[in-house]
This record gives structure tokens, C-alpha cells and sequence, in this order.
């Protein structure tokens, strides 16, 4: 092991190499860093206190106008959003569901009862996805966008049996049952068997299922119902995301 000396005499060497390259550097070579940082500026040529501020003085100055520009159209859209289609206020209730909006999110929770017994809970997100469809009628070139919802609805007993959770894509007049699962909450298992999709059960087990839904309130209503939220939900968070935009830009 080498002495202390030896280790003291190694570390003094590699400081006077260190301070070697430190005053070889040329103050007019760029350095990564401000490459990176203002791709569109020269590089400094001296470390004057002045000169600096003069320098940030004319970015800020050139930036003026754009920043303005930038504000007064982000403004004109908020007004624009705001005048043209206002959001309303968003429903609380649907029939016998509670509604809790998500404000900032791209969510909401439903909740309901059936019987005396059942605890029904639905998560519906905004619109997530859409399909073409052609157009029928005196005017039949062409296709029209139908928008998609994606739903998942929970439906658990109050003695904390085993929970059905059904995966749905919601369209604007029906609603279409990808996956239907057993879970239980309180067993976690490694791999447990998630069932077969939906679409290839029995055509009479299909229907029975989506009566069990149907009387649960789950329906072409709740489709209307979802589909208009959204809309409105769509607006709203675009409206605030706008202002927080503006917000931050005008600062």
C-alpha cells in the first residue's frame, strides 16, 4: 500500500494537471453546454458582467414581439372555445348514478346501487379513439366519425364474494362488451384465469349478459348520456388548459 506521502505527492500532481487544462482553455471555443442552450448565439467572448446583460437585454427584446403575438392568439382561442359552443355546468347525476367529475383529468366515476345488496361502480374516460362510418342518406359520399368511450364497470356484493368486472367500448347508440372477469379483491394469485372474450361466448349467453346490464341501468341512455358529458368535458379541459398556456407564457 503506498505512504501517505506518496498519495499526497499523486493528488498534488493531478490538481496541477487539472489546473494546467483549466487555464488552457480558449475563451472563444464554444462550450457544449451553451451549444445547447442558445444554438443561435454566438459564443461569449468575455466574462464582463455588462456585456451579458446587454446580451439577455436584446434576447428578451427579440422575444418581445413573439411572445405577444403568441399570447393575443392564445387568447383569441380561449374566446373563440368560450363564445362558440359554451361548456355547461356538468351533470351531477344520472338517473340513479352519482357523477364525479375529474377536472384536470381525462376521467370520471359513477356510482350506484341495485337492490339492497349490489355496489355498482363505473370509470368512463374521455374520448379515447373513433371509427369511420359511411354516410347514408340523400348525401352519401364520404363517412362520419363516431367517437369511442372506454368503460369499465364493477359490480360487487355487499358479503365480498367475488367482484364481475366487465371492459366495454362505448359508441354513441350501444354498447359493446370486450371482456367480462371474475375478480376476487382480497386474493392476489400469480396468473389468475381472466375468462374468454366476450365476443366468442354463445350468442344467447351474449344477450343474457347484456340484460343483466341493461336492468342495471347500463344502456343505449347511458351511451347518450356518456357521449354528451364528454363533449362537454372536452371543452372544459381545453378552455383551462388554454388559460394555463396563457398563464404561464404571460409570466
Amino acid at each position: 500500500m503506498a505512504s501517505t506521502a506518496t498519495m499526497r505527492t499523486s493528488m498534488a500532481l493531478l490538481l496541477r494537471t487539472l489546473s494546467s487544462k483549466a487555464r488552457t482553455f480558449h475563451p472563444q471555443s464554444p462550450s457544449l453546454s451553451w451549444a445547447r442552450c442558445y444554438p443561435l448565439l454566438p459564443a461569449p467572448q468575455s466574462r464582463d458582467i455588462t456585456t451579458s446583460r446587454r446580451s439577455y437585454a436584446a434576447i428578451a427584446s427579440a422575444q418581445s414581439p413573439f411572445r405577444s403575438n403568441l399570447l393575443r392568439i392564445i387568447r383569441n382561442e380561449i374566446d373563440y372555445q368560450s363564445e362558440y359552443a359554451p361548456p355547461h355546468q356538468p351533470a351531477t347525476e344520472f338517473k340513479s348514478f352519482s357523477v364525479e367529475d375529474r377536472p384536470g383529468e381525462q376521467c370520471i366515476v359513477m356510482k350506484g346501487k341495485f337492490g339492497e345488496d349490489e355496489t355498482i361502480k363505473m370509470e368512463a374516460t374521455m374520448f379515447d379513439g373513433f371509427m369511420a362510418v359511411p354516410r347514408t342518406g340523400l348525401d352519401a359520399s364520404g363517412s362520419d366519425v363516431r367517437l369511442h368511450v372506454s368503460l369499465l364497470v364493477d359490480i360487487s356484493k355487499a358479503d365480498g364474494s367475488e367482484d364481475m368486472e366487465f371492459l366495454c367500448s362505448v359508441w354513441p347508440n350501444r354498447i359493446e362488451i370486450q371482456n367480462l372477469y371474475m375478480l376476487r379483491r382480497d386474493k392476489i394469485t400469480g396468473q389468475p384465469y381472466m375468462g374468454p372474450k366476450f365476443g366468442s361466448l354463445k350468442y344467447d349467453f351474449q344477450t343474457a349478459i347484456k340484460e343483466f346490464l341493461r336492468v342495471r341501468g347500463i344502456d343505449s341512455e347511458l351511451c347518450f348520456f356518456l357521449h354528451e358529458y364528454m363533449m362537454n368535458k372536452d371543452r372544459i379541459e381545453l378552455i383551462q388548459w388554454l388559460r394555463k398556456l396563457n398563464s404561464f407564457i404571460a409570466k
